[in-house]
């Protein structure tokens, strides 16, 4: 299931609820899910109590009924097959087994949130959880192209599609950052790129986030699993932003997060060759301990205003179904 809201789900039948009509069903699992197995029993629950039967007697008299027509025991604790009755108002749910959903909360139920979606492992997976906790999720993805080849952004493009499906539809903005990364790189001091590319891409993203609804950016930061992502660095990242920063991958584990980009689909697109944005023009030896006064001193050489407004003109947006 790709429900979020879904704690689990039951595959049933679905009769009116007269018990001649439930004994009916009742007969048919039995000749097709119960005869031969080596025991059962019946696990009736009652949401309406109006019923002339409690749920002890629907037990025993259904569980009656099925050992007579397949010669199958009775086994109350720990049987082969349990067969679950429902008894609702309307209509009563005949099912043998419960599937785990992913449980969270429905999308769209904690707002709209703006994720920067990377080629790499983590912040796919970032987004899927922002998803779960109820958040409709739109990304922005920027692009280092010329400096990179299609086959980074036709990777996003992918990856949007995986986290897509579990909603009605994503939003993914593409920025052309390349030229933009350059001109950061040709005038700033070589430990401090990393950081400046990073402030950047979020002041870039507050101002899409504002423009589209968007009340927070996520991302897929972790702490201290690379030199941006000190307490110092995150610290001096989020300085930028006009809007939260959630991070929920702050904690994890790199394989924590590999095996859950394994189950949810995203990690086999991922690790296909590419570079993106945050492999490009990377110092050898970036800062670690970031300070704020100093990035904004840094900062104070260029006109950032007027790079976002020219980053903005050139975004692209692709509806992912």
């Amino acid at each position: 299931a790709r429900c979020f809201g879904v704690v689990s789900y039951s595959p049933a039948r679905l009769v009116s609820t007269e018990l001649s009509h439930i004994e009916a069903a009742v007969a048919e699992c039995a000749d097709e899910d119960i005869r031969g197995a080596a025991s059962f029993k019946v696990d009736t629950s009652r949401a309406y109590k109006e019923f002339p039967l409690n749920s002890m007697e629907l037990n025993r008299r259904l569980g009656a009924l099925v050992n007579q027509r397949t010669g199958v025991p009775v086994k109350l604790k720990d049987p082969a097959v349990t067969l679950y009755c429902v008894v609702m108002p309307r209509f009563t749910a005949l099912f043998l087994s419960t599937e785990p959903g992913p449980g969270g909360l429905p999308v769209g139920s904690s707002g709209r949130v703006l994720l920067l979606l990377s080629g790499g492992i983590d912040s796919p997976v970032a987004g899927w959880l922002a998803m779960k906790r109820g958040c409709e999720v739109d990304a922005v993805y920027f692009s280092a192209e010329p400096y990179t080849g299609p086959e980074a952004r036709e990777k996003v493009v992918a990856l949007g599609r995986v986290l897509a499906a579990h909603q009605s539809s994503m939003r993914l903005h593409v920025v052309p950052f390349g030229a933009l990364q350059a001109d950061l790189r040709d005038g700033g001091p070589g430990p401090l790129l990393v950081l400046l590319y990073r402030r950047m891409m979020v002041r870039i993203a507050c101002r899409l986030a504002q423009e589209t609804g968007a009340l927070a950016l996520v991302t897929g930061e972790n702490l201290g699993q690379v030199a941006s992502q000190t307490l110092e660095n995150l610290a001096v990242i989020e300085d930028a932003a006009s809007l939260p920063v959630l991070r929920p991958l702050i904690t994890y584990d790199k394989m924590e997060t590999v095996a859950l980009a394994r189950r949810i689909g995203t990690y086999e697109t991922s690790i296909l060759p590419g570079e993106d944005c945050c492999t490009l023009f990377v110092p050898a030896h970036p800062e670690t301990r970031g300070s704020i006064s100093r990035i904004q001193a840094v900062e104070s050489r260029f006109d950032l205003d007027e790079m976002v407004r020219q980053a903005l003109l050139g975004v692209e947006t692709l509806d992912l179904p």
